[in-house]
């Protein structure tokens, strides 16, 4: 389904990523962890070409876009392939919650204004918002506007759903909301890469973890492998730091 092969980018003399090789296959959930500076973020954003790799092949199902040699038609046509939840929401502003499900089916899938209504609708009920369809931004809570651009990401009908730190913007409390609706996508069969810093999350709703530092990925494995019993020492200093009750020894 997806295939990255030799992805490096740099910021000026800033290596960021240092050749990453991953696969993730259809209907897998992938969470990626890390610590803040590894490359975790940059990554999702070099999938869906919001970063520009330095080099590397990007391949989402028979689409496969190779950075030294892309052009804009290449670029668009990986772009349909996905779609993206941000940390910040990246709501439009001045439109409400349904108008801002129903841009994308009206601008990118020629839907009819109509269609895209009716559409739009049951994906707001779907990720429990159908009494607010009319609210704008401002009236929404941090959980209801990123639900809002869950369902955004769901109307583009994309093969694959890439989450970038879908719950840091929020308030503790409203964490759980969001959490809740993406273990409901996830049991739908859809392919999602997570970037996250939730660790129960992780292990509760992803087929495989993946740790990245300083740029590479350092380890991946089932979530029960990976949590339980890490085989690479930075694996372990790093859940230990975060999750102090872990079983295993160091």
């Amino acid at each position: 389904m997806i295939r990255l092969s030799g992805i490096r980018k740099s910021f000026g003399r800033q290596e960021v990523l240092k050749g990453i090789d991953l696969h993730v296959g259809k209907g897998e959930v992938v969470a990626i962890l890390g610590p803040s500076g590894s490359g975790k973020t940059t990554l999702l954003r070099c999938i869906n070409y919001l970063e520009k790799p330095g080099e590397g092949e990007i391949r989402i199902g028979d689409q496969a876009l190779d950075a030294r040699r892309a052009g804009k038609k290449d670029v668009h046509a990986l772009r349909r392939r996905s779609a993206m939840v941000f940390q910040q929401y990246n709501l439009f502003s001045h439109k409400t919650a349904l108008e801002n499900v129903m841009e994308g089916l009206v601008v990118v899938k020629k839907m009819s204004k109509d269609e895209a209504r009716k559409r739009g609708i049951a994906l707001l009920e779907k990720v429990g918002l159908g009494a607010k369809l009319d609210a704008y931004p401002s009236r929404l809570s941090g959980g209801q506007q990123q639900r809002v651009g869950i369902a955004r990401a769901l109307a583009l009908e994309p093969e694959v759903i890439l989450f970038d730190e879908p719950t840091s913007a929020l308030d503790p409390e409203l964490v759980g909301e969001v959490l809740a609706v993406i273990r409901r996508i996830a049991k739908e069969g859809i392919t999602m890469i997570i970037v996250t810093h939730e660790m129960g999350f992780a292990q509760d709703v992803a087929n495989r973890v993946v740790f990245m530092d300083e740029g590479v990925i350092v380890e991946e494995g089932p979530p029960a492998q990976l949590f339980g019993n890490p085989k690479e020492e930075r694996t372990r200093q790093f859940l230990k730091r975060l999750t102090p009750e872990a079983s295993y020894t160091i």
